[in-house]
């Protein structure tokens, strides 16, 4: 049985441009504990069809915030410890030590985090290894292994 992190682990998800992964990952929030974090620009509005279906009926429990952009959010959480997901990284997941109240930051489907978010030292950029050739992993499928990767080291499994 799960239980939850206090504080709670932060998804955010920057500039997400397909609403069913967005769903899925407020899914993943709803049955982890975790928040969603919006920062926009946003390539659908939140109240897409799509969005709602893919996170079915478990809304009403996700705490969600909106953000205009990643400066307004970085103002928002000036204390966070922030782990960067990127293809581009050289750290993998598994070698950081997650904390209670970590936000773990992702990118846009197409283009991952942009290179000011990544090198404007507001967090730690990670990885998830992948075998040589490989460019990413799907947006939610990427954001279930790093939020069960902290969950496995806060030992909340």
């Amino acid at each position: 049985m799960l239980r939850p992190v206090e504080p709670p682990l932060h998804l955010v998800l920057v500039a997400p441009q397909i609403p069913p992964n967005t769903g899925n990952i407020a899914r993943l929030c709803a049955v982890t504990g975790c928040r969603l974090v919006l920062v926009e620009p946003l390539g659908f509005s939140i109240a897409d069809r799509e969005l709602k279906r893919a996170g079915l009926d478990y809304w009403e429990h996700v705490f969600l915030a909106l953000y205009p952009s990643w400066d307004t959010y970085v103002a928002s959480h000036p204390k966070a410890r922030r782990f960067l997901f990127s293809g581009r990284a050289s750290t993998a997941l598994w070698d950081v030590g997650f904390r209670p109240g970590d936000h773990l930051v992702f990118g846009a489907e197409a283009d991952g985090l942009p290179e000011a978010v990544l090198q404007g030292g507001q967090g730690v950029p990670v990885c998830i290894p992948m075998l040589p050739g490989r460019r990413s992993l799907n947006l939610s499928t990427a954001a279930g292994v790093g939020t069960y990767e902290a969950l496995r080291q806060l030992g909340l499994d």
